[in-house]
């Protein structure tokens, strides 16, 4: 399968003002990012019940391909707290197994006596090498805070193939339209409160729940933890889609954002303005693509699993340090 980030995308957007119109775009990463990440004319309900319409007004522009640097991300995070294993650049052998657990295959990896459990959600793709290394990364980096990880799958089997892109032919238009329409963030983000009962029910051990989300998985964590049935006690958000700074406004608990340099800029930096909460800690790796941390990450360039390893360890030093005691 070619990587996702070596792939040429098109990305299918439709305007709030205009839904029965499609327009079709060509961008290279950075613009596909901006089309996930504005969310202008973002159209869902809470109940998950109306197609998503993914939208942004800044597309016009062809971006020139973008090239990486050895530019520093903005404000570091520097804490030692863990021991990231050797990262596997191709052919990674998952440690966890899978379970069917509140009527959702799930990955699950960790160990038994975890007293911290880990939803992650997954971006578009489902379940890449990358996504499945991160979680295990989590479970097993940090030997003074135990942690089990659950990756639900939430696509039941059937994430947005790679094949799909670009989309330049109207059944394959059909087919996005579809996908997101079946699966808005919303729709999601109302499901995590009773899948986290499940999960307790068979993890009695487990004394609080935290949550990291990437990409379309980030938009999830924002509406989740924003809204009034929130079980989380701590979350992260990796490169998130559609950031809106007013669903900060409404998040209580400690949270974590790493944005990429594709994120709008304006955005990740008035949601962090808008958190008013016990720790936060949002950071732009601005030389890093939209997915560097899940399906998207090419972990055969060292500056990609250089910055892959430093999210993953930034966000076990936030969790370390600011998960609240059960």
């Amino acid at each position: 399968m070619p990587r996702p980030n070596q792939l040429r995308l098109q990305q299918l957007c439709r305007p709030a003002s205009s839904p029965s119109s499609a327009v079709l775009i060509t961008p290279r990463s950075s613009a596909y990012t901006r089309c996930l990440s504005h969310s202008n004319g973002f159209q869902v309900t809470h109940n998950g019940q109306s197609p998503a319409r993914i939208f942004s007004r800044h597309l016009l522009a062809q971006p020139s391909a973008a090239k990486m640097s050895t530019m520093p991300a903005s404000h570091g995070h520097n804490e030692a707290c863990c021991n990231i294993p050797p990262v596997v650049s191709k052919g990674y052998n998952p440690k966890g197994s899978y379970e069917d657990l509140g009527g959702f295959k799930t990955y699950v990896t960790g160990p038994a006596d975890a007293t911290k459990g880990i939803v992650v959600i997954y971006d578009i793709f489902g379940y890449f090498d990358q996504t499945l290394q991160g979680a295990d990364i989590l479970a097993t980096s940090d030997e003074h805070h135990k942690y089990k990880v659950f990756i639900p799958d939430w696509f039941q089997g059937e994430p947005c193939p790679i094949e799909w892109y670009p989309p330049n032919t109207e059944e394959k238009q059909k087919n996005l339209r579809a996908f997101f329409g079946k699966h808005p963030p919303p729709g999601v983000a109302s499901k995590l409160p009773e899948y986290v009962k499940a999960l307790q029910a068979k993890n009695p051990g487990i004394r609080s729940w935290g949550i990291i989300g990437f990409c379309w998985g980030g938009k999830v964590v924002s509406l989740v933890t924003s809204g009034d049935q929130n079980p989380f006690s701590v979350a992260a958000e990796a490169h998130p889609a559609m950031v809106d700074p007013k669903e900060a406004e409404t998040i209580k608990i400690p949270l974590i954002m790493l944005a990429s340099g594709e994120e709008p800029e304006d955005k990740v930096k008035q949601f962090e303005e808008n958190l008013k909460v016990p720790a936060k800690h949002v950071e732009i790796f601005k030389d890093q693509i939209h997915g560097w941390m899940a399906a998207r990450a090419d972990l055969s360039n060292e500056r990609v699993k250089e910055e892959y390893i430093r999210g993953y360890k930034t966000v076990l030093e936030f969790f370390a340090k600011n998960w609240p005691s059960a």
